[in-house]
């Protein structure tokens, strides 16, 4: 029986769901009457999302699609940074939306510290783009994962927890 056992808060979400979301949005977005001839885009990139609409009200309506659709898959809103709507010429806006695929050394120190302040009888130390949670107790570390879920408005991040050991 190990003398330790531990478990990694991380900050990952499905990629694969995350494209099933914007495909949908760019399905809905061709079969809307709002958006009829309207030559608004949706592009995934590797870590970002680009809208292109010709009003800052319909760039709007599709950052509402896709908060919904990445909802209706199962995955944390908080993986989308929206970035500023930004006029590229013409009758043209563009939205960035950024991906966010780690947690900061800034959210891994804030973790930690909420750890720490809750008076948790386990150690965290932080690990690249993560906060490995040590405990002797199985307990004590499920009890750290449910507060942490409940943290998750407070830490600005989608949190996730892998290698549960």
């Amino acid at each position: 029986m190990a003398s330790e056992y531990s478990f990694d808060v991380v900050s990952q979400f499905d990629m694969q769901e995350v494209r099933n979301a914007v495909d949908q949005v760019k399905r809905e977005i061709t079969t809307r009457y709002d958006f009829r001839d309207s030559n608004a885009k949706v592009e995934l990139g590797e870590d970002l999302i680009t809208v292109n609409a010709p009003s800052e009200m319909q760039i709007g309506q599709v950052w509402d699609l896709i908060l919904q659709k990445i909802i209706n898959r199962k995955q944390s809103p908080k993986i989308l940074d929206k970035q500023e709507i930004k006029p590229t010429g013409g009758m043209e806006f563009k939205l960035e939306i950024k991906l966010v695929k780690s947690l900061t050394q800034e959210k891994c120190k804030k973790i930690s510290a909420l750890i720490k302040e809750a008076g948790f009888k386990v150690k965290a130390s932080i690990q690249g783009d993560a906060v490995r949670v040590s405990a002797k107790d199985k307990d004590e570390l499920q009890t750290v994962i449910g507060f942490l879920r409940g943290k998750e408005e407070v830490l600005g991040a989608a949190v996730d927890f892998q290698n549960y050991r």
